[in-house]
């Protein structure tokens, strides 16, 4: 690659969370920087300047990062081309309008505490990640805190441990991170939860994939103006009160009301925890479609939940727990919750104590009953 072509492309565009156009395979396009694996060396390069050579893939990565123009307002992008390993006790760091496209697997060793990820970005704007694959035990596979105009492409995690991604506003929570865009999400084997976020306002997700997590297949605490096409969990949460989709800490509150603002196209669950739990003031919730089957726990859990539409289109609830609507003393109890248009085979709907206009609608009762004020 010329160095003018190295110095041409802008793959985003400032001051949005838009993605660069697709890429026909990894590592295709324009880049500013790479970090290359030939043997066991790496080479981190920008343009015709050499600068990183050694055998440590995250410090490799990290001086490609490091090369690119200071100050920048536009994105410029980074290709890491080979696989290698990196410390759970580390972190590569992403500055602002940076654009990582990893082709090859980081494996992440050791143990670590903290906040470290082999992505990591904090207080930072206009991040892109367009191809990533770990595997091994990181604390947080990617964490992000305080950051804004974020996409996440094509994401493979099949972990031993940890959780894989969160993206929160935890270290100034009087600001909101803003404009995420998660396109793929696959994780598997992790001891926390697959997709984790915190104080969002504005995230779109297209699919997220959860194989035998520990926890929460997608998590969603505080975040308003969601959009997620589907969630498709199977064992998540097993043995515990998580869910394959789970919304708490005021998820979906703005301001002190509860319009529509989180709208979710698909929830599958088999087996794990719970299926679909609504807890701790939240709410403003449409849920299209579910098919829940064998969970350990509640199939549905709609707990202290204000305005939740569960299965606005269809639905099935087969074996496993009972869908329950159930209020803790601390918060007000369940209002505007609809249930409507299931299929509940082998298991049961009760609802107690008794919620503010509550609606059962449309469902469809085999081998299954049903105790509703």
């Amino acid at each position: 690659m010329s160095p003018s072509a190295v110095a041409a492309a802008d793959p985003g565009r400032a001051g949005s969370a838009e993605a660069s156009p697709r890429l026909a395979a990894c590592g295709d396009g324009s880049y500013q920087a790479e970090a290359v694996l030939s043997g066991s060396t790496w080479t981190a390069r920008r343009g015709s300047g050499v600068v990183y050579t050694g055998t440590d893939m995250r410090a490799a990565m990290q001086a490609a990062i490091n090369s690119l123009t200071a100050g920048r307002t536009s994105k410029e992008r980074v290709v890491v081309r080979g696989s290698g390993s990196i410390s759970a006790n580390s972190r590569v760091s992403l500055p602002s309008y940076t654009t990582l496209d990893v082709c090859g697997t980081i494996n992440v060793t050791g143990s670590g505490s903290g906040d470290q990820a082999p992505v990591y970005a904090r207080g930072a704007r206009d991040i892109e990640i367009q191809n990533l694959k770990l595997t091994g035990s990181p604390l947080y596979g990617i964490f992000m805190r305080n950051v804004q105009n974020v996409v996440l492409g094509q994401i493979d995690m099949r972990l031993s441990a940890g959780l894989g991604v969160r993206i929160d506003n935890r270290g100034d929570t009087s600001q909101w991170t803003k404009n995420v865009r998660i396109d793929n999400v696959y994780v598997s084997g992790a001891s926390s939860h697959a997709v984790e976020t915190y104080g969002v306002d504005g995230i779109t997700i297209g699919t997220v994939t959860a194989r035998n997590v520990g926890e929460s297949g997608l998590l969603l605490n505080q975040t308003i103006n969601a959009t997620v096409t589907k969630v498709d969990a199977d064992n998540a949460g097993a043995g515990t009160g998580y869910a394959a989709f789970r919304m708490a800490n005021r998820n979906g509150r703005v301001g002190s009301s509860y319009p529509t603002n989180i709208r979710v196209g698909e929830v599958i669950a088999r087996g794990g925890g719970r299926g679909v739990f609504c807890v701790s003031e939240s709410g403003g919730a449409v849920i299209d479609r579910v098919t829940i089957s064998d969970t350990g726990n509640n199939a549905v859990l709609i707990e202290n939940c204000y305005n939740v539409n569960l299965a606005a289109q269809s639905g099935t609830v087969t074996g496993g727990g009972e869908i329950r609507l159930a209020a803790r003393t601390e918060f007000a109890n369940n209002r505007d919750i609809t249930v409507q248009n299931l299929t509940v085979t082998n298991s049961a709907i009760r609802e107690s104590p008794c919620g503010e206009n509550t609606e059962f609608r449309n469902n469809r009762l085999v081998n299954s009953s049903q105790s509703i004020c």
